[in-house]
């Protein structure tokens, strides 16, 4: 009885309220719990993905230091390597050319001594003629030699002074002889032509093995010459490439440091970025927690307090006692009426403000306030209303928070996705152009091998040909000289014949009797053609000479010619194929980056999917949303301040009521009726 007697009374529209506030506080925490899972699973995504990306940029730091330090290393190697062979190229220069006029010095003084000798040895002969010729005695034979070492100064006074040195040996050997220690055979030059003689063949000897020792040190000379050249050769060539290998180490290190400072600069972003994206869960994750703390207990206390109220001590004793009383009671005074009144006129205000401001703001919030206000107690009205300011208060402060976040948010992702976007278009763009350069270069270097082929084969051909046209040329001259030979003789052999048949017949002819001259009448003409055939046989080998002299000066033409466009051919190819191993090395290089750059690239992009829902695809701006939150907050600023008006009114009707009521009850009885007119 006491339930149903609740019913309609304010005890049951405060229970209802409650109840409403509890399943409401239930929604709420639901739905705040699904928007921290969806934040929570974004976080750790997030944070795996750039855990990925620092120890990915950490490893590859690692990798293009490494390969930087090395490739230093190289380039200094290479260096060294550098510098120690162009000390030896000029050690080795210097050691040729110091070879090159030590050997210079040799020849001349092989000159001299050579023309030296051969003075001596003439002079020699010439004397041993000239004695030999004529019987002088030893006095006469040595005042010939040295009135030829006065008058023949080439070789004579070398001659003179072996010769003088030969006596002076030969009378110290105590041969025996005459007076003054000549030999037996004083009064001949028999001796000293024997002298001469001996010292023809020692001056022939010393010149022959002047020649020998000559001919040892040239060999020698051009020994040294040749592994002096073949060394310096080789030297240079090592050190072309060398020159060549360092450039290109030099240029992938720079290359790889550029690289490496991009590659830091990435991971330091990236860390900035997981320290930002850990410490805001780590906030966001406190702030969840309580207030699911908070809104667990405020939904424990509200259905405490509908337990509470539900109860028959209190929503029975309010239907029983205080709505009977207010039911059976003593009527109220005008005055009462007229609070009564006032207070009704100031709810209605308040509502009809804010159904006013719910209309033109479109707010569904004014609109269940109002509703609220209409249908609750005033004291619940107030307190309802503070509770939805601070908490409007609060979304605005948290939706101006996540929107910060989400700005940040956008802005550091746009620039990445921007930043990656354009390094792959350039990587794209340097790839495109690698391609075409490099099959260009690859047409080239064909084209080069096979000109060079083409060449080697024409001289390999051009080789034989000569050879053959040599061989033949050769053939034609030797039989051009047998030709001319045999024909000559037998041009003699009739010449002489007939000469000296003419001859015989002039003396021995017989009157009566003519004889037989022989062919006379054909001998000019045999002779004749003999004649020019002997002169083409002279005109066959002198053309065939000088045609076999032209072509082999045309061959060697062509041979040098040929050598040197080979050579410069295989230069071209050689440097070509170093450009193209460099581009192919740009273009994998460029092609690892795009991969690691679209892969960086991706991920971006599935960020910014990711962040679109809560960050981009909202049907209100953040302006707007702030505009009309700003306003339902002043509206209900202004419903406060009426139902504050309300509130301090009803503290005095309230003081003035309980003024009656007492009075009502001090009388024990119904008022008067002079008392209902007061």
């Amino acid at each position: 009885a006491a339930g149903s007697a609740g019913l309609g009374t304010p005890m049951q529209k405060v229970i209802e309220m409650l109840t409403s506030m509890k399943v409401k506080g239930q929604e709420m925490m639901d739905s705040e719990k699904k928007v921290f899972e969806k934040y929570g699973k974004w976080a750790r995504n997030q944070t795996l993905v750039l855990k990925g990306d620092i120890s990915s940029a950490a490893r590859k730091i690692e990798e293009l230091t490494a390969f930087a330090d090395k490739a230093d290393s190289d380039v200094a190697e290479l260096g060294r390597r550098i510098n120690d062979l162009d000390a030896e190229i000029s050690d080795l220069t210097g050691q040729k050319k110091a070879a090159t006029e030590d050997r210079k010095a040799q020849h001349e003084e092989y000159l001299q001594v050579s023309t030296d000798l051969a003075e001596s040895v003439d002079a020699l002969e010439r004397a041993i003629q000239m004695l030999a010729s004529q019987n002088y005695d030893r006095a006469q034979a040595e005042a010939l030699v040295q009135q030829l070492a006065k008058t023949t100064p080439d070789g004579m006074p070398r001659v003179l002074g072996a010769f003088l040195q030969e006596r002076r040996a030969l009378r110290g050997d105590g041969g025996a002889g005459g007076p003054g220690g000549a030999p037996a055979v004083a009064g001949q030059s028999t001796g000293v032509l024997d002298m001469l003689k001996k010292l023809l063949d020692e001056f022939r000897e010393q010149s022959g093995e002047t020649e020998k020792q000559e001919m040892n040190a040239a060999h020698a000379f051009s020994m040294t010459e040749l592994h002096l050249s073949d060394t310096i050769a080789a030297d240079q060539a090592d050190r072309d490439e060398k020159v060549v290998t360092k450039g290109k180490r030099a240029a992938e290190s720079a290359e790889a440091k550029s690289e490496l400072a991009e590659t830091k600069a990435g991971k330091e972003a990236s860390e900035k970025l997981l320290s930002e994206v850990e410490t805001t869960f780590e906030l966001k994750s406190k702030v969840f927690e309580e207030n699911q703390q908070i809104r667990t207990a405020e939904i424990e206390a509200i259905g405490k307090a509908v337990e509470i109220l539900s109860s028959p001590e209190a929503s029975g004793s309010y239907s029983k006692r205080i709505a009977t009383a207010f039911a059976s009671g003593p009527p109220a005074s005008f005055l009462q009426l007229a609070r009564r009144v006032r207070r009704t006129t100031s709810s209605d205000r308040a509502v009809a403000l804010l159904r006013a401001r719910a209309a033109s703001l479109r707010s569904k919030t004014l609109s269940e306030v109002a509703a609220q206000i209409a249908e609750n107690p005033f004291a619940k009205v107030i307190d309802m209303v503070e509770t939805l300011l601070e908490k409007l208060k609060e979304e605005a402060a948290n939706e101006a928070e996540h929107k910060a976040w989400c700005d940040k948010g956008l802005k550091a992702n746009k620039l990445k996705r921007n930043k990656k976007t354009a390094e792959v278009n350039e990587l794209q763009a340097q790839i495109e152009e690698l391609v075409p350069k490099i099959a260009e270069m690859a047409g080239t270097i064909e084209q080069l091998a096979a000109e060079q082929a083409e060449l080697t084969k024409a001289i390999a051909d051009a080789t034989a040909i000569r050879q053959e046209e040599k061989a033949e040329n050769t053939a034609i001259v030797a039989d051009a000289k047998a030709g001319a030979e045999a024909v000559k003789k037998a041009h003699i052999v009739l010449k002489e014949f007939y000469a000296s048949q003419g001859s015989l017949l002039q003396q021995q002819q017989v009157p009566e009797m003519e004889a037989y001259k022989g062919m006379q009448r054909t001998q000019g003409g045999v002779v004749g053609m003999l004649e020019v055939i002997a002169s083409d046989f002279s005109r066959l080998k002198s053309e065939t000479e000088a045609s076999e002299s032209s072509a082999a000066a045309e061959y060697e033409t062509f041979m040098a010619e040929s050598e040197a466009t080979i050579k410069q051919k295989h230069d071209a190819e050689f440097k070509m194929k170093l450009d193209m191993d460099q581009a192919e090395f740009e273009k994998s290089t460029a092609e690892k980056d795009l991969a690691s750059v679209s892969a960086e690239l991706a991920k971006a992009n599935d960020y910014f999917e990711e962040l679109k829902p809560s960050c981009v695809q909202v049907h209100v701006s953040f302006k707007e949303r702030s505009a009309q939150r700003e306003q339902e907050i002043e509206a209900l600023k202004e419903a406060y301040r009426i139902l504050d008006q309300k509130k301090a009114a009803q503290a005095a009707d309230d003081r003035g009521d309980q003024a009656v009521s007492g009075a009502c009850r001090g009388s024990r009885g119904p008022p008067t009726a002079s008392a209902r007119r007061a």
